[in-house]
């Protein structure tokens, strides 16, 4: 089934210069960028997106993170795009992803880990539009 998902590179990708490699792979393995930006998050917007985890001992710098620079968000569509793409980005710790995914290869740390990716289609039609603005979610 085709779908759509949210990817967004984090500043620490972007600062590294790894963001045409990080593209590359999505394009290689057949995935088609939709829509693309570049742009840095408010406090509030980077706030709202990730307000699941308002109250928890990271929230702060997790924001802090995400706010101190610009991210590149992209929507990524193809089958079962969410699932494909959430394991080639390896798990959220890098030191325990495998080597070949995104954060294997280019991420050191659990706090600057690289990328995003939706979880679920739910979050993927929230996370678009979020990013994108309604009319982007299909």
């Amino acid at each position: 089934m085709v779908e759509q998902t949210l990817v967004f590179i984090k500043p620490d990708g972007v600062e590294k210069g790894i963001v045409g490699r990080i593209i590359t792979r999505f394009e290689n393995k057949g995935y088609k960028m939709k829509a693309l930006k570049m742009f840095c998050m408010s406090r509030q917007f980077a706030e709202e997106h990730y307000a699941e985890h308002a109250g928890k001992p990271f929230f702060n710098a997790l924001i802090d993170f995400v706010t101190r620079g610009p991210v590149v968000a992209l929507i990524l569509e193809g089958e079962a795009v969410i699932l494909t793409v959430r394991k080639m980005l390896g798990t959220t710790n890098p030191l325990e992803a495998a080597p070949g995914t995104i954060r294997g290869d280019f991420a050191i740390q659990t706090t600057e880990n690289i990328i995003h990716a939706s979880s679920d289609e739910e979050a993927a039609r929230r996370e678009i539009e979020h990013f994108f603005g309604r009319e982007a979610v299909r």
